[in-house]
């Protein structure tokens, strides 16, 4: 046997697997997004400065062995201004300067105006069809558009206030039935305060407070609390960090089980929306006929308000892919803030009695004990706008805003943010940040209301703490949301005297680990201090 020529080993060798391998990975390496924007950070701008990385995980893998994996976000960027995290080939910028958030939503605001394509809002938005997870596009300016001018405008926000008010009412005589039946009336402040955004919001897409018969006392049933309890779990899924958000290649594994998980609230969502939507939507465009005739259906809820819509061509503007994901979009939206709020906050008043009764104060002064707070009231209550703009500045939902990613390499404050970038805004950074706040920590409402000031409300255009954001991708349900918290939070405080739970010495603040919710769900003793409200 001879040696073989040059030709043949070279041909033999090249053609090799493992050779061909090697390759393979080393063009692949060379030409994966995360490898590129290493190489684009030798730029004459440097990156946000963050955590040790790896050249194609970066930090992920460490991330993966830090659960909740928020709270080891938080503390990577605990007291700098701006933090840069490589999460796979995904820069995460997050930011607790007042100032670089006006940077990144205001003066550079449609550079910044995306959205990740992420596990958790591809089930949210039925594949990104709604328009608070929508990326830049049509379909969002679409979604945009319909939200914008039929849904969360002044117009419509009035039209529904009779119907938040019976909502309000119900949830003051659920509490009062709880006091009139029970010996001791130690009240589920947290159970109560989510029965009612979950009641309001189903009043106003639906037309519904219950998907069942209801619970005891008035209060919510098995239905109800399945269905908040669902909207609330993909709420925590959203900020989740699920790894295959940043490597796509690892969502078959399902690490952290975030897909399984999402899957089962999701169902449970479309288990309640999706019967009442599909024979809505067959009513209406089932009636043309009628229509013809002059007996034209009546809108009566936000539901209607989408089935309605036509296009400048007669036809329904909106598929029903499109309306079951507004839809579902609008509960996400709804349920949390105000109930998180008005939770948090009368926690803080019990512990802060001269707070608390300087509140009771203006309620009587204002409304009196003859009748209950209207929303026409909330204009001459500052003080109890500002205990609720500071319960949001101290306790935010949720860690972060929703990210913004970056359609275009960037520079701000001579850092180089890469396309592709997510920006993500440190509620609990900005919010509690102490070059920001006197004493910041300490809950104190009156210091929204410095030099006599009683123009306070929740909206902080500034970003010195986020409530709505502000830009293209600025929360369009502000109204909303303020009118609902302010209302429950007054409620609570107008109808009902509140006193910690037998045997405690003081509300405990903690947060609970998993979450920025309390710890424990809020409970405390309640008597009624309205002579009326057995009548309701």
């Amino acid at each position: 046997m001879g040696m073989p020529s040059m030709s043949q080993f070279t041909v033999e060798t090249l053609l090799s697997p493992t050779l061909l391998f090697l390759t393979f990975l080393f063009f692949f390496f060379l030409l994966h997004p995360s490898v590129q924007t290493i190489l684009t950070s030798f730029k004459d701008c440097r990156l946000p400065p963050g955590s040790t990385s790896w050249t194609i995980f970066g930090s992920l893998l460490t991330m993966l062995r830090h659960k909740p994996h928020f709270r080891w976000i938080l503390k990577i960027a605990e007291g700098k201004d701006i933090t840069c995290i490589r999460l796979g080939s995904t820069h995460v910028i997050v930011v607790n300067s007042p100032e670089l958030s006006r940077e990144f939503l205001k003066k550079q605001d449609a550079n910044f105006a995306s959205r990740p394509l992420t596990m958790a809002t591809e089930y949210s938005g039925r594949n990104f069809l709604s328009v608070v997870i929508a990326p830049w596009g049509e379909q969002w300016k679409k979604m945009r558009r319909v939200v914008a001018s039929e849904i969360l405008n002044t117009s419509r926000l009035h039209w529904q206030s009779k119907l938040r008010t019976e909502e309000i009412d119900h949830i003051v005589k659920y509490i009062h039935n709880q006091c009139e039946k029970l010996e001791e009336p130690v009240i589920n402040v947290r159970l109560a305060t989510r029965y009612y955004t979950g009641n309001t919001i189903r009043r106003m897409i639906f037309g519904v407070r219950h998907f069942g018969e209801g619970g005891e006392y008035g209060g919510p049933g098995k239905e109800e609390l399945e269905h908040v309890d669902a909207a609330f779990k993909v709420l925590s899924f959203i900020y989740a960090f699920c790894a295959s958000d940043f490597m796509p290649w690892l969502r078959w594994l399902d690490i952290d089980g975030h897909e399984r998980n999402m899957k089962e609230a999701i169902r449970v969502i479309n288990k309640y929306h999706d019967p009442i939507i599909e024979e809505r939507m067959q009513k209406w465009r089932g009636e043309k006929e009628k229509e013809v005739k002059g007996a034209k259906r009546e809108v009566e809820d936000l539901l209607d308000v989408f089935i309605s819509l036509k296009d400048n061509k007669g036809r329904p503007l909106l598929t029903m892919e499109e309306v079951k994901a507004q839809c579902q979009e609008l509960v996400f939206a709804t349920v949390d803030n105000p109930s998180n709020i008005a939770e948090w906050s009368l926690a803080e008043l019990l512990n802060r009695p001269e707070i608390l009764q300087k509140a009771m104060e203006e309620l009587d002064r204002v409304v009196g004990k003859d009748r209950l707070l209207q929303e026409s009231d909330l204009p001459q209550l500052p003080y109890l706008r500002a205990c609720a703009r500071e319960g949001l500045r101290l306790h935010p939902v949720a860690p972060f805003n929703l990210p913004h990613v970056a359609l275009a390499d960037a520079t701000v404050a001579n850092y180089f943010i890469p396309k592709g970038s997510q920006v993500l805004l440190n509620r609990v950074g900005l919010g509690r940040n102490e070059k920001v706040w006197d004493d910041a920590p300490r809950f104190n409402p009156d210091r929204h209301l410095k030099n006599g000031s009683t123009d306070v409300g929740l909206a902080e255009p500034d970003l010195l703490f986020i409530s709505f954001g502000t830009g293209r991708r600025g929360c369009m349900g502000g109204s909303l949301g303020s009118v609902m918290t302010y209302m429950l939070l007054g409620r609570l405080l107008q109808a009902f005297d509140w006193s910690l739970a037998p045997g405690e010495l003081g509300v405990d603040l903690s947060e609970d680990n998993r979450s920025l919710f309390m710890a424990r769900p809020f409970h405390a003793c309640a008597k009624p201090r309205l002579s009326f409200l057995a009548n309701l």
